[in-house]
């Protein structure tokens, strides 16, 4: 299969998300590009635990990074007997997939696959099994890229020839395949980004991804959808999820519900992109993680709040399905009502 990867935007290329090589784990620093360009290094799978922890990198950019991080893993204990190897990558298997709690079931089908990759290559005689891992990777982005991209032909079907879309944090690699496909179909696009607090992915992160691919895009502050929405003419409002329940809630960056009660209240349809997860058959089955709440009282590492003031940081909210018009997956568009029709895959989900 060709580079899925090829004409989007330099933060979307593989190498530039996360990347093993000679014993190192690169990821793209996104708690600070554009503003600077600076990569992680990781020389331990713990570090990359760390890293993806530690927000360095966000969206899909943590799924990839585990599969990378694996491949690390790999190197750290190569030359030992078979047995020892797969005891060490089963840990990191463990570890990687629970660095963040919202997401643990999705990295986990990521860091198992790797696992099963290790044992085949093991049970070959082969010992290079870093190298297998990072193959398997690229192949897990071909295909999630490849699957995305029917997605966005969906969501682009949506999008009217001359028109406004708003969009929520950092949808990953459905931005740049959603606007390749809006360029293809030969629709007119300007996009309204809100900046995403804390870490304004919103406004470094997709901004980037859309200016860099020719588009017109501007950034908002995140009190301000309502607004725009009424003054500008929003047609679409569409985001990604980090997770979609099977009963249909999305789980996504918070403020994401927020927007979606703004843009019912608008009439501008919701379209979640992304496929139910078979880990999550409701609502109730989501943990919401809740970070260190003292990060909001600052932004891009300058204070903005008295110090001593509390701070309250969950990481995630609940939009629920009545407000999403339709779930945009690789297949076709559902009912958020209606997702059992989905067959799910290890891979199936579109960030």
């Amino acid at each position: 299969m060709d580079r899925q990867d090829k004409g989007l935007a330099w933060m979307l290329q593989f190498e530039n998300i996360a990347w093993y090589e000679d014993g190192m784990v690169r990821i793209l620093d996104r708690r600070i590009y554009p503003i600077e360009v600076k990569f992680c290094e990781c020389k331990e799978y713990r570090e990359v635990v760390k890293a993806i922890a530690d927000m360095v990198t966000q969206s899909a950019g943590p799924y990839v990074a585990a599969a990378m991080g694996m491949a690390l893993a790999a190197y750290e204990c190569r030359g030992q007997s078979s047995g020892a190897q797969l005891r060490y990558l089963t840990e990191a298997a463990v570890a990687i997939a629970n660095a963040r709690p919202t997401t643990a079931k999705r990295m986990k089908s990521i860091t198992v696959s790797c696992l099963e990759v290790a044992k085949k290559e093991l049970e070959s005689g082969n010992q290079n099994i870093a190298e297998a891992i990072r193959a398997h990777a690229v192949d897990m982005n071909n295909i999630r890229y490849s699957k995305i991209g029917m997605a966005a032909k969906h969501l682009a079907n949506k999008f009217p020839t001359k028109g406004s879309i708003m969009t929520q944090c950092f949808a990953e690699t459905m931005v740049g395949q959603m606007l390749k496909e809006a360029r293809n179909q030969g629709k007119d696009i300007k996009l309204f980004c809100p900046e995403t607090r804390p870490y304004f992915q919103g406004s470094r992160l997709t901004a980037t991804v859309a200016y860099d691919m020719g588009f017109d895009v501007t950034v908002i502050t995140d009190n301000m959808p309502a607004t725009v929405m009424k003054n500008e003419g929003i047609d679409i409002f569409t985001s990604a999820a980090d997770v979609i329940c099977g009963d249909g809630h999305v789980i996504n960056k918070v403020g994401t519900y927020q927007i979606a009660l703004v843009a019912n209240s608008h009439n501008v349809p919701y379209y979640v992109t992304g496929a139910p997860d078979k880990g999550h058959p409701s609502v109730d089955t989501v943990k919401i993680e809740m970070r260190e709440p003292t990060f909001v009282l600052q932004a891009m590492g300058i204070p903005t709040s008295n110090q001593n003031v509390k701070g309250y940081y969950p990481a995630f909210d609940i939009t629920p399905p009545e407000l999403v018009k339709g779930v945009v997956t690789d297949k076709e568009i559902l009912n958020p009502f209606e997702l059992d029709k989905y067959i799910a895959e290890p891979e199936s989900f579109l960030v």
